[in-house]
């Protein structure tokens, strides 16, 4: 998956200096971190509602569109899927892999 997101971010970076009027990822950047941001929220809010359906397929789509969406706004803000990952990393080193980290920090 990482190969994955690698490739679609180098796409998403390519794509940053096309005619907005030629690409829909050139159009998407030039409106601005606050339309992306929306644009995250609304295929987040899909996946949880074709999950909620159990919709196999429909969570698999939208969790594509989310994925793409989430690496425009990572690019339009100059992050890196390296920076995310060394997140993850940096987290499972300290707290293994949980499904939610704490909200305080673990007493030493």
């Amino acid at each position: 998956m990482t190969d994955d997101l690698i490739r679609l971010y180098a796409a998403i970076l390519d794509r940053q200096q096309m005619d907005p009027a030629q690409s829909k990822t050139a159009r998407l950047i030039a409106a601005g971190p606050k339309k992306i941001a929306k644009k995250v929220g609304e295929e987040a809010v899909e996946v949880a509602l074709d999950a909620m359906n159990e919709d196999r397929q429909g969570v698999i789509n939208e969790s594509a569109d989310l994925l793409y969406n989430l690496s425009v706004l990572w690019a339009t803000l100059n992050i890196h899927p390296d920076d995310v990952f060394a997140e993850i990393r940096r987290r499972e080193a300290l707290y293994g892999i949980a499904e939610k980290l704490p909200k305080t920090a673990p007493e030493r």
